[in-house]
């Protein structure tokens, strides 16, 4: 069982029931939503448990739509390498109402433009909603999301983090060229 905020249940259900549908079809599960607790329990369909990770990753889907991701990204979850990392805000905060809107415009940035940046630099999809900070993305790009998301949360430059990912981009570009290289010419 998920617990979502009300405000996401439309999303989750989508128009005419087209997000639910896609989520159960495509991952062999069944939702059930109850719309006035936010609830969804989620059955795996047949009658032989499912041996496979889809109503795991059905739990992270709606997870990550109960996180203010659309539908169609939260399906990113299911590419075999993908998770969902969800930052508490209170954490970096405490409870202030205030502390946690600062540190959420700082992850945000000037009209979404350091939330973007990010992503287009790891490769990651990222939400601020609520009091949290959620990331999507691949193993290593995922962590690598964490890292810059919770330096900028601790008071980091913004600079320093998008050079930290640029650098990472750089020594991953670096290791692929090189395994290119050795794949057409054998080892030296």
């Amino acid at each position: 069982m998920v617990r979502i905020p009300h405000d996401r249940i439309g999303v989750l259900i989508g128009r005419r029931g087209s997000a639910k549908m896609a989520v159960e079809r495509r991952c062999g599960v069944t939702l059930d939503i109850d719309g006035s607790t936010g609830e969804v329990l989620i059955r795996s369909e047949g009658d032989a448990v499912d041996e496979s990770l889809k109503p795991l990753q059905a739990v992270q889907i709606v997870t990550a739509v109960g996180r203010g991701f659309a539908p169609d990204t939260a399906m990113m979850l299911l590419r075999e390498d993908y998770a969902l990392h969800v930052i508490n805000l209170a954490e970096f905060a405490g409870k202030s109402r205030s502390n946690i809107e600062r540190i959420k415009s700082r992850v945000i940035g000037e009209n979404g433009r350091a939330r973007r940046n990010m992503e287009q630099l790891s490769g990651t999809r990222i939400s601020v909603y609520g009091k949290t900070v959620s990331v999507i993305g691949s193993a290593g790009s995922l962590r690598r999301t964490v890292d810059a998301v919770s330096a900028i949360l601790g008071g980091g430059m913004h600079g320093a983090v998008y050079e930290k990912l640029e650098s990472a981009n750089r020594r991953k570009k670096s290791e692929k060229m090189i395994l290119w290289e050795e794949s057409r010419h054998g080892p030296d």
